[in-house]
């Protein structure tokens, strides 16, 4: 006979560890899932934290096990499940454990778990979509960006005459010109000396003509004279060896029903401008290498700021083709003679460079204000605007003044003697009172220091000291 206990609990026994081995492989695999597993029973004590788990939320699983899951997270939806008994699954948000600036996006699905009809617990398995949320916000920040560029693609659409200030009545004559012309399909010539705004009038001319085209603009001046009629006639599939098989559009196709802008028109080439012409007679083009002749309907806008009629005189410019570009002509002030418009651009550009590096809206004293509306602007309105861009890009205050405008300007509008110009720093200006007026001493006695020294009513020895210490020569 043999003792029947003893069987049942060797039995027992090897049951048990062969359940165990299963739980632990189990476990196990759990442990290798790249997704959260956790599961509750039905006093919401934490039965299964995976590895995913722990490093989810930073909490090992020998202190979550054994304990309650609201202990340390609250409003599971495990917790929801356990009370209601019904299968969800939901997006959530919530901050990591003991790490409150690391943000959490998760995807949970909750079952309810029974055996034999009994509810033993809630299971649950969890995704991490936090780059699917990282993703998200990227997507609305670039509709936003997206939304921004069409409202500026929308006031790029307007009237862009708007957007040409000044009140001069040269100004205003030339603005009124161009809309006139606008619509028409006239060759137009814009003159004007540099940076005075002439491919502005040239873009504004285009977009109120309502071209379906595109505005093309050329630096006559910058394309080299073996490269002029591939750039604006193009090249022909196969013509050039090494070339792009499908060929290569030139200027004029590139514009067709839109406008060409041949900037620096005076700087093409005499043997060029005859290409120029034919093309411009004809309305078509070849491509080089090609036999197929193309139709263009392209509007000529040129630009200059020479003198072509007297180009013309001298044979430097065709006859012909200067009258084929200047069936109208819109010639622009420098901005000298544009005085009570350097007030208008100033506060625009101001405006314009405080918001593009970030600024609040700065002010202008007085004085700076009459130094800049006195000075000749040789660079017209390209020169102002990086005038006030480097003044507002250097200045640490609130209100610019003549300490912030650049030491050329301050140079040229004293030299002119329009204004004496002092900075509000009294030693500063006493400083460039006296060297003023030193140089203006030695100018008139021709060097001679004993007679400077007499015309400034200073002892010789305070004379040479001055000239030492402030470097004159």
């Amino acid at each position: 006979m043999f003792d029947l206990p003893l069987v049942i609990n060797e039995e027992i026994d090897k049951n048990h560890d062969i359940l165990m081995d299963k739980f632990k492989s189990l476990l196990n695999i759990t442990q290798q899932i790249n997704e959260g597993i956790s599961m509750i029973d039905v006093n919401g004590v934490v039965i299964l934290w995976n590895s995913f788990m722990e490093e989810r939320y930073n909490i090992p699983a020998s202190e979550m096990l054994g304990r309650k899951m609201s202990d340390f997270l609250e409003d599971t939806i495990s917790e929801r499940v356990l009370n209601t008994k019904v299968a969800m699954s939901d997006v959530y948000y919530s901050q990591k454990h003991d790490f409150e600036e690391q943000e959490l996006y998760g995807y949970v699905y909750a079952n309810p778990v029974y055996y034999e009809n009994e509810f033993v617990g809630v299971i649950c398995t969890e995704v991490d979509i936090i780059d699917a949320s990282e993703l998200s916000k990227e997507l609305e920040a670039t509709r936003e960006k997206i939304k921004f560029l069409e409202n500026e693609v929308k006031s790029l659409s307007m009237n862009n005459f708007d957007k040409i200030l000044g009140k001069n009545r040269a100004i205003v004559k030339a603005k009124s010109i161009a809309k006139q012309v606008a619509k028409t399909n006239s060759s137009i010539l814009i003159t004007g000396e540099g940076g005075t705004g002439k491919e502005v009038f040239a873009r504004a001319i285009h977009k109120y003509s309502e071209r379906k085209g595109t505005f093309v603009p050329v630096n006559c001046g910058a394309i080299p004279p073996e490269l002029f009629e591939s750039e604006f006639f193009g090249i022909a599939p196969g013509a050039i060896r090494g070339g792009a098989k499908a060929g290569k559009s030139g200027i004029f196709e590139l514009a067709n029903g839109g406008t060409v802008f041949l900037d620096e028109i005076s700087e093409l080439p005499l043997n060029l401008q005859v290409k120029l012409l034919r093309t411009m007679r004809e309305k078509k083009i070849r491509r080089i290498g090609g036999t197929e002749e193309i139709n263009i309907n392209v509007r000529i806008i040129s630009a200059t700021n020479k003198d072509l009629a007297q180009m013309v005189e001298e044979e430097a410019f065709r006859e012909d083709l200067y009258y084929n570009l200047d069936v109208v002509e819109i010639n622009l002030p420098p901005l000298r003679e544009r005085k009570e418009d350097i007030g208008l651009l100033i506060y625009y550009f101001l405006e314009k460079q405080c918001k593009e590096n970030n600024k609040p809206f700065l002010k202008i004293s007085k004085d700076a204000f009459k130094v800049l509306e006195r000075h000749e602007w040789k660079g017209n309105i390209r020169e102002l605007k990086s005038t006030v861009e480097n003044m507002v890009v250097l200045t640490s205050k609130k209100t610019l003044d003549i300490d912030d405008i650049p030491n050329y300007i301050l140079d040229s509008v004293s030299k002119n003697k329009q204004m004496e110009i002092y900075p509000m720093d009294l030693n500063e200006a006493i400083k460039r009172l006296e060297v003023n007026k030193i140089i203006e001493a030695l100018e008139i006695s021709k060097g001679n220091k004993s007679k400077a020294a007499k015309i400034l009513n200073i002892p010789r020895t305070t004379l040479y000291y001055k000239i030492d210490a402030y470097n004159i020569e």
